[in-house]
């Protein structure tokens, strides 16, 4: 079977890639699995600048699934090239560097800093929170969207752009994400949510909300991707959020997605993104299916 991908210009080995945010900013899985295997290992999201990110508690558990307000701490970019990359490049991993800013000009200083880095994309997290404009989310708004997606071309780099399941305005979203210059986009980043602890009779998470990630919200990341892939047909897509099996990655690639992230599910079990890959070859083992490329948006007909 022939796992390989094409995400816009860029082959990958494997459809298959870690997904920011849970593999940590360097070679922190190597030891669950050959890194190069993968699709691409994509790092934690990284601003210009060191960041502390939010207050504990950071995670609550809500049955399989997972509510975290981590706030995006990062040493910055600079410290990420010289202390994490090279880690990463002697694994033989192909990295995606993810990044985040709270205005647009924080996006343009990340994307600068990310110039001449070995790294084989860019994935640009327009699903993070900001203090431009009224949106609170970046992504919950096309204008401030495609500026964040325009700035981070100063990177040079491919640009995936990561989008948020929390708005209706989705498709109309990732529209001017391609029109102003996104290569691929990525789906979805968590859904917010609250857990209150009652016998502490506050919120579980030190910031009050997050955003909740795990298997529950696979149903949400399959939908966006369909209307996605039916709206921009030849747009790359990255399917994200809720993937736990084989099984699970088929479906968003049946949906429309080129490639496939996986989460939340290597905090139960590190190995999981190989296990992904494993579960989705003997899917295709066992219904004659020779190359990805065969089921990539065969649910719209």
């Amino acid at each position: 079977m022939n796992m390989a991908t094409r995400v816009g210009e860029l082959s990958l080995p494997s459809f298959v890639l870690t997904a920011a945010g849970t593999s940590g900013h360097g070679d922190e899985l190597s030891g669950y699995g050959d890194l190069s295997e993968l699709g691409a290992v994509v790092t934690k999201s990284l601003a210009a600048f060191e960041w502390a990110g939010n207050r504990a508690p950071r995670v609550a558990a809500w049955g399989p699934d997972m509510l975290n307000s981590v706030g995006l701490a990062g040493p910055g970019v600079a410290a990420w090239r010289r202390d994490y990359l090279p880690g990463l490049l002697a694994r033989r991993a192909r990295v995606v560097a993810s990044i985040w800013g709270r205005s647009v000009s924080e996006f343009a200083d990340a994307a600068r800093a990310m110039h001449g880095a070995d790294v084989v994309a860019l994935e640009v997290n327009a699903s993070c929170p900001n203090l431009e404009g009224r949106t609170g989310i970046f992504a919950h708004s096309a204008s401030l969207t495609a500026e964040v997606v325009a700035v981070a071309a100063q990177s040079e780099l491919p640009l995936w752009v990561k989008l948020s399941p929390n708005t209706p305005e989705l498709v109309d979203v990732a529209r001017a994400a391609v029109d102003a210059g996104a290569s691929a986009l990525v789906l979805v980043n968590t859904v917010l949510g609250m857990i209150i602890d009652i016998d502490k009779r506050r919120p579980a998470l030190g910031n009050g909300g997050g955003g909740l990630s795990g298997p529950g919200i696979l149903p949400v990341a399959l939908r966006a991707i369909y209307e996605c892939h039916a709206a921009l047909p030849d747009t790359p897509l990255v399917g994200v959020g809720g993937v736990s099996s084989g099984d699970d990655a088929i479906a968003m690639v049946m949906a429309g997605a080129s490639a496939v992230e996986v989460g939340t599910a290597s905090f139960a079990d590190p190995r999981a993104p190989w296990l992904v890959a494993r579960g989705a070859r003997d899917w295709m083992a066992r219904h004659s299916v020779t190359s990805i490329e065969e089921l990539r948006g065969v649910a719209h007909g």
